[in-house]
C-alpha cells in the first residue's frame, strides 16, 4: 500500500491522506488517533482484499458502534451520516490484462443497526474504474466504464439485507479479479477484457453477456482475488500474554496477545527441526543485539508429543555461559516481546504488520535493537506499519538508513505524525533524506524532547 486517505472517520474530520512505505512509524501524543489508524488499514484491507464487511470492534481494536466510529463535533453538531477511506497501491503481481499497475480503492461506510457498514465501493486504474453500489439486496448494482463510456447494471433484487455481518458479496466485489480495458473493436461494439487471478489469462466478454459475467452461477471469476498477497495483516496487541512457568500444549489459534505463540515454539521444535533452527538462530541474533538473551530453547517436561513445557533462556559472560533460566524468571522483557519477535521472523508471516507500541517493557537499547530489526525485515514483500512512542526505536531507523546497514532506503520510510488540532488531528507525512535527516517536520514535532534538553542543559 502506498497511500492512504479519509475523511469524517473518528478524529479525522477533514479529507486528508498519509504516505505509506515499506516501514511507516506512526508517532505523537496519546489520543491522537494512531489506534484509529491501525484499524482503519486493517478494515479496508477486509474489504478491499478479502471481500469482506469488516468489524471495526475485532481485536485488538475496539472502536465500537458507528456513532462512536465516525467522527462527532460534539455539542449540537449533527454527526455525518457516512464516513470514506481508501488506499492506492501498486499491483507488483501484474495480473490484470493491461499494463497500468497503480490501483486505487475507496470505500463510503454508512449505518447498518448502529455499526459500520460498506456501501459504495469504488476501484480504479488508469482510465478504467469499477463502482459497486449496496448492498440493499442480494445483488449490488454495478457501473463501470473507461474514458469511452459508462455502463451499468441495476440488481433485479430488492430484498433487505438485516445482517450485518458477514454478507456474501458477488463476485463482483472482488473487483482486483475485474477491473480490466474497455476498447472498440472494429465492429464499433464495445469490449471489455478482464484480468482473471487464478489463470494470468484475459477474459473477454462483450457487453450482453456481461451480466452473467458478473451474477452468473458460472461466473469465470468465482472468489479468486488478485493484486497483493491476500493472507490477513497481524494486528498486534499492546500488551501481550503473560509469560507462565510451565505451558500446557493448546492449539495453536493465532491472537493478537501472542497467547499461542509457546505452544507454536514448543510444536515446531518437535514437527519442523529445520524451521526451528532457522527461527531460533534468528531469536538469538536479535536477543544478542538487544542484550536480551544469548540462547533460547524449548525443554520438554515429558517423552511423548504434546507434553507440559517450559521456555528458557540464557545469557553469557565472556567465554562463560549463564545457566538456563525460565522465561518467567528473566523480567517482562523477553515475555512480551518474544510474540512480535516470532511473527516477524517466520519466513511465511503475514504480508502487513499492524503494531502497537512493541517496544513495552524494553529497556532503551532493546528499543534500538528493535528499530533494526524492522528495517532489516521491511520491504517489498513485507509491510510494517509501527505506532511507536520511542525515539530510541525511531532514531535508530533514521540511522540504519543512513548508513545503509539493511537494504531500506530513505523512501521506503515514511514517518506520520499525528497533531492534535482542537477536537481533530492532522497527519503530516515526513520523509527522510540520505543522511537520516527528517523533512518536511511541522513546528511542533519532537517539541516536548528539544524543550526537554534545553532544561536539562540549563538553558
Amino acid at each position: 500500500m502506498d497511500r492512504i486517505f479519509m475523511e469524517n472517520f473518528r478524529c479525522f474530520r477533514k479529507p486528508q491522506s498519509a504516505r505509506l512505505a515499506p516501514l511507516t512509524l506512526l508517532v505523537g501524543e496519546n489520543s491522537t488517533g494512531k489506534t484509529s489508524f491501525l484499524a482503519l488499514v486493517r478494515a479496508l484491507w477486509r474489504v478491499a482484499f478479502q471481500n469482506e464487511v469488516p468489524d471495526f470492534r475485532e481485536e485488538p481494536y475496539d472502536l465500537g458502534t458507528f456513532s462512536e466510529t465516525v467522527h462527532d463535533r460534539g455539542g449540537r453538531s449533527k454527526q455525518p451520516e457516512s464516513f470514506r477511506a481508501g488506499i492506492e497501491y501498486t499491483d507488483s503481481n501484474q495480473v490484470l490484462a493491461h499494463d497500468v499497475t497503480g490501483m486505487s480503492f475507496e470505500v463510503s461506510f454508512e449505518n447498518r443497526h448502529g455499526f459500520p457498514f460498506p456501501v459504495l465501493r469504488r476501484l480504479a486504474t488508469g482510465n478504467d474504474w469499477l463502482e459497486v453500489d449496496g448492498p440493499e439486496g442480494d445483488m449490488p448494482d454495478v457501473k463501470f466504464g473507461s474514458r469511452q463510456e459508462t455502463w451499468e447494471l441495476k440488481s433485479a433484487s430488492s430484498r433487505p439485507v438485516y445482517d450485518p455481518v458477514p454478507v456474501r458479496l458477488e463476485p463482483v466485489l472482488s473487483m482486483l479479479s475485474i477491473v480490466g480495458h474497455v476498447v472498440d473493436n472494429e465492429n464499433g461494439q464495445a469490449t471489455l477484457y478482464l484480468g482473471m487471478a487464478s489463470s494470468g489469462t484475459p477474459y473477454e466478454g462483450t457487453l450482453t453477456r456481461l451480466k452473467d459475467v458478473f451474477f452468473g452461477t458460472n461466473s469465470p471469476f468465482g472468489y479468486s482475488f488478485a493484486g497483493p498477497d491476500h493472507r490477513l495483516p497481524f494486528a498486534g496487541a499492546p500488551v501481550r500474554s503473560r509469560p507462565l512457568r510451565t505451558y500446557d500444549p493448546t492449539r495453536p489459534r493465532p491472537d493478537p496477545e501472542g497467547e499461542y505463540i509457546p505452544t507454536y515454539l514448543a510444536s515446531l521444535s518437535q514437527r519442523d527441526k529445520e524451521k526451528w533452527d532457522f527461527l531460533k538462530s534468528a531469536l538469538e541474533n536479535f536477543g544478542q543485539a538487544a542484550g536480551l538473551f544469548d540462547e533460547i530453547s524449548i525443554k520438554l517436561l515429558g517423552l511423548t508429543e504434546g507434553t507440559p513445557f517450559q521456555i528458557q533462556v540464557r545469557k553469557f559472560g565472556g567465554r562463560v555461559k549463564g545457566p538456563w533460566r525460565n522465561l518467567i524468571d528473566v523480567g517482562y522483557g523477553v515475555s512480551q516481546t518474544l510474540p512480535v519477535l516470532a511473527e516477524l521472523l517466520d519466513s511465511e508471516s503475514a504480508p502487513l504488520f499492524l503494531l502497537q507500541q512493541p517496544e513495552v517493557h524494553l529497556h532503551p537499547s532493546a528499543q534500538a535493537a528493535l528499530g533494526s530489526l524492522f528495517c532489516s525485515v521491511a520491504g517489498p514483500e513485507r509491510q510494517l506499519i509501527v505506532e511507536t512512542h520511542s525515539d530510541y526505536l525511531l532514531d535508530r531507523v533514521r540511522m540504519d538508513v543512513r548508513d545503509k546497514k539493511t537494504d531500506l532506503k530513505p523512501e521506503d520510510v515514511s514517518i506520520l505524525y499525528f497533531e492534535r488540532d482542537g477536537l481533530e488531528v492532522n497527519i503530516h507525512s515526513l520523509r527522510l533524506d540520505e543522511m537520516g535527516n527528517v523533512l518536511d517536520a511541522p513546528p511542533g514535532y519532537r517539541q516536548f524532547f528539544m524543550d526537554e534538553v534545553t532544561r536539562s542543559i540549563g538553558l
